[in-house]
């Protein structure tokens, strides 16, 4: 494909106000929708939704990342990235303020489809870091993108629990959605005027390949086709615990959207120190694959350990530390096993979104990314939808235990992965 792109920055030396500004964007806007989803099951259950309508929530989201990802991600390659940020941006914003004003629970579900058509600009993010960051520096690059998903949800979440009033009802829940709205308008103002273009733009004469060329261009590479089975499999489990686990946390611990959204503000600041400080170190020393591999195991574990935990064994409790006292909620062990989670989890991302850059030509990276998303999108379609099921059907606590073991297959095929890599490694070279 014939295609003009700019010039990669030198080696060594990345745009580093461009990932500033970046990661001001992004972490505004994850602020927004940290906001949102902690308190989703609450707000839909303002409108009498069962579990089952409450995961549909997540799904429909999902289900317009998957479509939309691959769209923005191609289209990002063609005219550019800060154009596809900003559409993105947009329709973030109008989405959050129509579900605010939602009458019942399946207009925001038909709401949450859209604001997921609109919301697919993950993969736009990653293919700017890509064009601005030499290879070697991806994976910590992409960690500090990372980070700013985890401060948004370290500030998003708690800011939520404190802004929500469940005492006045479906009401109680707007404040939080309009601030969402609001911070999702204010990412787009920077992105008009602090980003700069890392692309150039197609020529428009160049032919345009057909939509499943990306899909077909996916399953020949023998890296990416492994790495797309690595997120699909793994965030199948991860969406499955995040879509119950407001309904499982208040049927065993009587927890509402404060403490929710707290647990997520915990996993937030794990995540973003993680990203931010290891990730890329963790890389560079033991290699992105094995790091990958061994994040989705930890993860596993810590939704075996929150199954074990006995609920009697950590009542509520207030501790003395002298100058003030913290009031602990029933079930505070909680938060603390979800830290093994989120460590788990902030090592993933990173590595897989540096692993299929590495794997990808520059002019093709923003459409692989963006199937990568859409590999994700599915897994999150499915896995709420399967969760609620289990969750009503088999009991509370087994989409933990089937998300926990779907990481032990998600952890193999990234080892696969690193494998096909060095085979592909040792040809390249053997025909020089």
């Amino acid at each position: 494909m014939s295609q003009t792109v700019a010039p990669p920055p030198a080696a060594g030396r990345p745009r580093t106000s461009a990932l500033a500004v970046l990661f001001a964007v992004v972490f505004i806007n994850l602020v927004g929708f940290g906001l949102v989803v902690p308190l989703l099951p609450f707000f839909a259950d303002t409108f009498g939704a069962k579990a089952w309508q409450i995961t549909l929530m997540f799904s429909a989201y999902s289900l317009g990342q998957f479509f939309a990802e691959p769209f923005w991600g191609r289209l990002s390659d063609r005219i550019g990235r800060k154009p596809v940020l900003l559409m993105t941006l947009v329709s973030n914003a109008v989405g959050y303020l129509a579900l605010a004003f939602a009458p019942d629970v399946w207009t925001a579900i038909a709401i949450r489809l859209f604001t997921g058509l609109g919301a697919g600009n993950i993969s736009t993010v990653q293919g700017y870091v890509a064009d601005v960051t030499p290879p070697e520096q991806r994976a910590g690059r992409m960690g500090l993108i990372g980070a700013a998903f985890g401060l948004g949800f370290i500030v998003g979440p708690g800011l939520g629990g404190l802004l929500t009033q469940p005492q006045l009802g479906h009401i109680g829940f707007q404040l939080p959605i309009f601030v969402a709205s609001g911070l999702a308008a204010l990412a787009a103002l920077g992105v008009v005027i602090f980003l700069k273009e890392s692309r150039a733009k197609a020529d428009p004469a160049a032919p345009r390949p057909p939509f499943l060329s990306g899909l077909n261009d996916a399953r020949a590479n023998p890296v990416v086709s492994r790495v797309l089975l690595v997120t699909l499999i793994y965030m199948a489990g991860f969406s499955a615990m995040e879509s119950v686990f407001g309904l499982w946390a208040q049927d065993r611990y009587a927890w509402g959207a404060r403490e929710v959204g707290l647990s997520f503000m915990i996993v937030g600041i794990v995540s973003a120190l993680n990203q931010g400080i290891f990730t890329g170190k963790l890389a560079r020393r033991f290699g992105e694959v094995r790091v990958l591999a061994t994040g989705m195991l930890m993860f596993g574990s810590s939704l075996v350990l929150q199954v074990l935990a006995p609920p009697h064994w950590f009542p509520a409790m207030t501790l003395d530390l002298g100058l003030f006292q913290a009031s602990l909620p029933n079930g505070w062990i909680i938060p603390v096993i979800m830290i093994l989670g989120a460590g788990g989890m902030s090592l993933a991302m990173p590595n897989i979104s540096a692993i299929i850059s590495r794997a990808t030509p520059p002019d093709r990276q923003g459409a692989m990314l963006g199937l990568n998303m859409a590999s994700g999108s599915i897994a999150r379609i499915f896995g709420p939808m399967v969760a609620g099921a289990l969750f009503s059907g088999l009991g509370h606590d087994w989409p933990y235990l089937v998300g926990a073991a779907l990481t032990v297959p998600a952890a193999v095929m990234a080892i696969n992965a690193g494998k096909a890599q060095r085979r592909m490694n040792a040809a390249t070279l053997a025909s020089q």
